[in-house]
C-alpha cells in the first residue's frame, strides 16, 4: 500500500478501534508500532504511536532489513519524548502590548 493510502487507513479509525491489523502495521516496542508502506518498489516503515484520538508519527526509514534496526527504535522514542514534553508543557504568558507605561 501506498504511504497515503496508509495513513487514511489509519485516520479512518475510531478512538477504540484496535490497531490495523497484520500486514500493515505492527508493534515494535510497547506502544509503538510501525506502519507497512511503499512508493513506488522502495519499501518503508513509518514508526507510529496514537495519542488519544491522534496518530504522531515520528519516523520513517526505507525498510532494507527484516526488523527494525535499533537505533532507528530510540530516534522514534526521543521523538515521542519531545512531542509528549511539548504537550505538557505550561503554555507561555503573551508578551504584554507596549502602552502608554512602555519605557
Amino acid at each position: 500500500m501506498t504511504v497515503d493510502l496508509q495513513i487514511d487507513r489509519l485516520n479512518g479509525l475510531a478512538n477504540d478501534d484496535p490497531p490495523l491489523p497484520f500486514p500493515h502495521t505492527s508493534q515494535i516496542d510497547g506502544p509503538l508500532r510501525e506502519l507497512r508502506c511503499h512508493y513506488g518498489r522502495a519499501h518503508y516503515r513509518v514508526l507510529y504511536r496514537r495519542s488519544g484520538n491522534l496518530f504522531v508519527l515520528l519516523h520513517m526509514i526505507r525498510k532494507t532489513s527484516k526488523a527494525v534496526p535499533r537505533a532507528e527504535i530510540e530516534i522514534a522514542k526521543e521523538r515521542w519524548q519531545d512531542f509528549k514534553d511539548r504537550m505538557e508543557a505550561r503554555p507561555r504568558k503573551r508578551p504584554r502590548a507596549a502602552g502608554g507605561d512602555a519605557p
